[in-house]
Parts: C-alpha cells; structure tokens; sequence
C-alpha cells in the first residue's frame, strides 16, 4: 500500500506549508517548500574554478541516546559520501569530524556542539532529533555555521528565524502525520489511542496524525504523554488501553521497546501503528511473532528500492572496521546531505558557510534550472564545466525551497513480520 501526497508552500519564510491531495497507494510523495544563508570561510569565486577547496564538515548524529540506534545508518551514510567525494577528484575534498548528539536526557550535545565549532566547520549535519536540533539551533546559525539535518521532521523548523543556515533532507511531520493517519482510517479504524513523546517531533506528529485521522472520520480517544529520561511507562500504557481504541500509534524513540511486550500482550499487534523514531527491526529481542501485521511510517525511499545503495554502503561500513548495519534509516538522507553540501561549496567556489548556503537550492534543483545529475562526480563535472547541476539523490529528488525544506519527498509504509522484522507494505 502506498499513500501518495502533493503539496506546495508559501514563497516567504512567514508562511507555512499547506498539505493537500492525499490518495491510498503505497510509498508517499510530497511536494513543500525552502533556505538560504552567512558564515565560514572566505569565498574563492564564483564557479568550479580556482584550486582544491577543503571542506571541513562536523556531523552531530546519534551515538548516545534514545536515537542511538540511527546513529550507525546516518554516521556510515556521511562517510560514504565523503569517502566518493574525494575520490571523485574533482576539486574538493571533504573532511569529517564526527560526534555525537546525545539526546535530551544526556545533553552530549552541551559540549560536542562547541567542540565542532571550534574546529571552524563550515557545516554541522545534525541532529537526528527535531527536539536536540532545537537546543542547539541557535548557537550554530549563530556562529553562522549550516545547521543541516537529515533526520528533522518537526514543522517548527520551516518558519524557525535560522538566519538561511538551516536545511534538512527529510520532510516535514505535516507529510508523515498526513499519512500515517489516513493509512490508520484506511484500514477500517474508527479510534485511536496514541503514546506521545513530549517533544517538538512527538508533539508535533501526533498533532498531524490527529488532524488527518479525525479528517477522516474517526476520533483519538487517549493521547497520554511521556518525557525523556523516563523508564516506566505503565501508567500511559494503562491510559490508552483503558480508552479501548481500536488502533494505538506510538510515537515515540527507542522506548518503544520497553512499551511493547506490556501492550502486545492484551492488545493486537495487528492494529499497533509506529513511526520513524521508533521503526525498527527487532528480531529476537522480542519473542517471535510479537509484532506481526503492525505497521510503520518512515520518511525516504523503502529500502528494497535502494537495495543497491544499502548493500554498498553496508560494505563500505564493514570494511573501515565496523560492524554490519542493522538498519538503514536516513542513511541516503545522510549521504545526500554531504553530497549537497560539497556540491554547493564547489558551485560557490568557496567553503564559506554563507556562500554554500546561497548555492544549496540551487545544487538540489529548488533554484536555477539546472541540469539532472544522480552521483557527485557526474553533478561535479556540470560545474565545473560552467553549468548548473541539479542533484537527485539517493533518497529522491529532494529539491530544496528557500526554507531549507525538501519540496519532493516520500514515506514508505512497512509492516511486520513472523520474524518481528519489517518491510515493504505490499497491502
């Protein structure tokens, strides 16, 4: 099953997206709205010419934390592009200083945030969550360095006063929120219960998803909320299913693994609804069949359509000495970030942050008319023969408005198996 939906967005930073146009398929598509931007190094000029520039990029993804299972996929997506980046001889090449985001509970970010820009990076790619992005925000465009997610779903950050330094390659919640509750109603559910984390992306979700559910006609009986750092949860678990819906969604991070065996064991696995933060395969570390029939939401290509990007980045990973990936969310979101980063800072011909920002839309094809390219190599080459690239990268079109935001994007819809593992919703 895919649900499909086109929007569009306002031309000013003051406006907001406007969502419309939804139909039952299969894996979604979106059309939204985007950025520009101050800050860096001294610009070089204004093509592909001039010598080798050194773009220096910081990465605050998931390492600890209740998204430290995103850490790995996103982590090996920036290497892997880094790693082609600079073998594609072209002009640039990108160095990574990589750390870690922490979550709001351990507060890494406290002092990674200071440690990167110490480093006089043109670009932080981070954080996974919308919640540890805005703790961070300020002090990052503030420096007048990019902040650039791959991860950020939340729909504060479409009119957020980011200076132009803000970008993401994930779309906002108003998308994911409009599909995950259309699929719930689609599916015959006429209540819902709902598990939030008490966060800018819980929040946020949830209120997107109750909006397009009770849209279509159905009604959210309980909504109980939870904070980060906590351990128990029996009193929200106790609070939905007393309401008696029909579906429960949770949205939540990695908690989730803590909530399920108390709520699988009264209610049916088959009407349990998950989303990006928390969708993952579990495998044995839940009983078998625990979760068949439950489904998720996850922003991105699926993964069987990027199967050749998986298995190659998979292997890249293992052979720089790391263990095999488990998942694979917002890895080409990742690796699509460095790539437009570096495109931008060879068409500025420059690694100052505010001349990057300036070439970011025009390098995904929100600006410019330039020409379709899908590797780094080949937009390289348009660019420094004197042409404009418009990257479609591994995790779609992208095409970024002057808000930073991706005006084409897609949410594959999985479900569980036998195995407590998901994959393509074939419904």
């Amino acid at each position: 099953m895919s649900v499909f939906a086109k929007a569009t967005a306002s031309p000013t930073r003051s406006k907001r997206t406007l969502l419309s146009g939804l139909a039952i398929l299969g894996a979604s598509a979106l059309v939204l709205a985007g950025c520009a931007a101050d800050g860096g190094d001294t610009p070089s000029g204004d093509g592909g010419g001039g010598g080798e520039l050194a773009l220096k990029l910081g990465t605050a993804l998931p390492v600890t934390g209740n998204l430290a299972f995103l850490g790995p996929p996103e982590i090996a997506g920036t290497e892997y592009a880094a790693s082609d980046i600079n073998a594609a001889d072209a002009g640039i090449q990108v160095e990574l200083i990589q750390g870690d985001s922490g979550d709001l509970d351990n507060k890494a970010y406290e002092t990674e945030i200071p440690r990167l820009l110490g480093e006089d990076v043109s670009a932080i790619l981070g954080a996974a969550s919308s919640g540890v992005s805005l703790q961070f925000i300020d002090q990052v465009v503030g420096a007048g360095v990019i902040q650039f997610s791959p991860a950020n779903t939340s729909a504060a950050f479409t009119d957020y006063d980011d200076k132009g330094l803000y970008f993401r390659t994930a779309p906002s919640d108003v998308l994911q929120g409009e599909v995950l509750g259309n699929l719930i109603a689609a599916d015959g559910n006429e209540t819902l219960g709902m598990i939030v984390l008490n966060d800018s992306y819980g929040t946020g979700l949830a209120k997107f998803t109750q909006e397009a559910f009770e849209a279509a006609g159905g009604e959210v009986v309980s909504q109980p909320t939870y904070n980060t750092g906590d351990t128990t949860f029996d009193a929200q678990i106790s609070e939905v299913l007393a309401s008696d819906p029909d579906a429960i969604a949770l949205i939540t991070f990695e908690e989730v693994s803590t909530m399920l065996p108390s709520i699988v064991s009264t209610f049916p696995a088959d009407k349990l609804y998950l989303v990006d933060g928390n969708l993952a395969n579990f495998g044995t570390d839940l009983a078998p069949g625990t979760l068949t029939g439950a489904k998720g939401t996850l922003p991105g290509l699926t993964v069987d359509t990027i199967a050749d990007f998986t298995s190659a980045l998979n292997e890249f990973y293992v052979d720089s000495g790391q263990p095999e990936l488990e998942e694979f969310s917002y890895a080409a979101e990742s690796y699509d970030s460095v790539v437009l980063l570096a495109l931008a800072s060879l068409a500025a011909g420059s690694t100052d942050s505010a001349a990057i920002a300036e070439k970011l839309q025009e390098v995904s094809g929100g600006s410019g008319n330039g020409e379709k390219c899908t590797t780094f190599a080949d937009c390289a080459a348009i660019i420094n023969d004197g042409g404009v690239a418009d990257y479609d990268g591994i995790s779609g079109p992208i095409t970024l408005d002057e808000l930073g935001d991706p005006t084409e994007a897609e949410i594959g819809i999985y479900q569980y198996g036998e195995d407590n593992t998901y994959s393509a919703y074939e419904g």
